[in-house]
């Protein structure tokens, strides 16, 4: 099994009379990139800010390489980027990269970093000139400035269009490649899906499951039957159907058993066509387990 390079074990995390995570236990091992997923207030950020060392458990443990999150030599081989960051309106991009990298006894180059995310060419424009979403791309490459282990990316593309987006998962992919680890959380499951090799699932400050992208999507066991019917009422009342979302004349059914539910078509004498059964996608694993609210064994 590979080192594990943080962990939290039974954690509780309360802010007043609220609690954003109940009882969390959880390893990231070296090599992995793990895809946070859950809703608003769910407690992703609050378990990356106990990762790196910015807030305290109320109960339970937390351990970034084997010790104290809180220890400065510890948290100086990891990156962060949280959801929101304040960059100095005034240095120039290069500068801002200059800095954060002093910090870092073996920090990688300038160059090296800015093309890496593709950015080269703004090295020196002031970040207050900057767009949103290139302050947003400029926010993550600092995470990667020291040469950490481990990188935590919370929300990372918000903001981005989708070649800015592509752009970024491209050094993310680049960085794990070269054996680094990552944990990132997002709302675009287009993007867990991209990058994602392991899916972890918290709601109400609980992990609901754990497991390959595969595995996730196998824990509801739930397919997407879509035909074509005159009446798409007719479909809705059928035994079986977890869901179903109409476009049209086609009629896009959630259910745990395609075959018996196509059966039942043909039983109830619904007229149908362009019949496809496929998987389902992340986002309707996702919105099944959060529905349920349950830890999937």
């Amino acid at each position: 099994m590979p080192e594990i390079l943080a962990r939290t074990v039974e954690v509780t995390r309360r802010y007043g009379a609220v609690t954003a995570l109940d009882r969390v236990s959880l390893d990231i091992h070296a090599g992995e990139l793990v895809g946070l997923l859950g809703p608003n207030g769910a407690g992703k950020s609050t378990l990356i800010n106990l990762f790196a060392g910015l807030r305290r458990p109320t109960s339970g443990a937390v351990e970034l390489f084997g010790g104290s999150p809180r220890d400065p030599a510890r948290r100086r081989g990891i990156g962060v980027t949280p959801q929101e960051t304040g960059l100095p309106p005034t240095l120039r991009v290069g500068e801002c990269v200059d800095f954060v990298a002093a910090h870092y006894p073996g920090a990688l180059g300038r160059q090296a970093l800015l093309e890496r995310f593709d950015l080269a060419d703004l090295a020196r424009r002031q970040i207050g000139g900057l767009s949103g979403g290139q302050k947003r791309r400029l926010a993550v490459a600092l995470a990667f400035a020291g040469e950490p282990r481990l990188v935590f990316l919370d929300e990372p593309t918000t903001g981005l269009d989708v070649e800015a987006r592509h752009a970024l998962w491209d050094g993310i992919r680049r960085f794990h490649a070269a054996g680094g680890t990552v944990v990132l959380t997002s709302h675009y499951l287009e993007e867990i899906e991209a990058l994602a090799e392991r899916v972890v699932v918290i709601a109400e400050g609980r992990v609901l499951a754990d497991d390959t992208m595969a595995a996730v999507r196998g824990l509801v066991s739930v397919h997407r039957v879509t035909v074509s019917v005159p009446d798409p009422s007719v479909v809705t009342g059928l035994p079986g159907v977890l869901g179903v979302e109409h476009q049209g004349a086609r009629a896009h059914l959630l259910t745990a058993d395609a075959d018996t539910l196509v059966r039942e078509l043909v039983l109830a004498d619904v007229p149908f066509s362009g019949l496809e059964v496929r998987p389902t996608s992340l986002e309707e694993a996702f919105l099944t387990v959060t529905a349920q609210r349950q830890p999937v064994a």
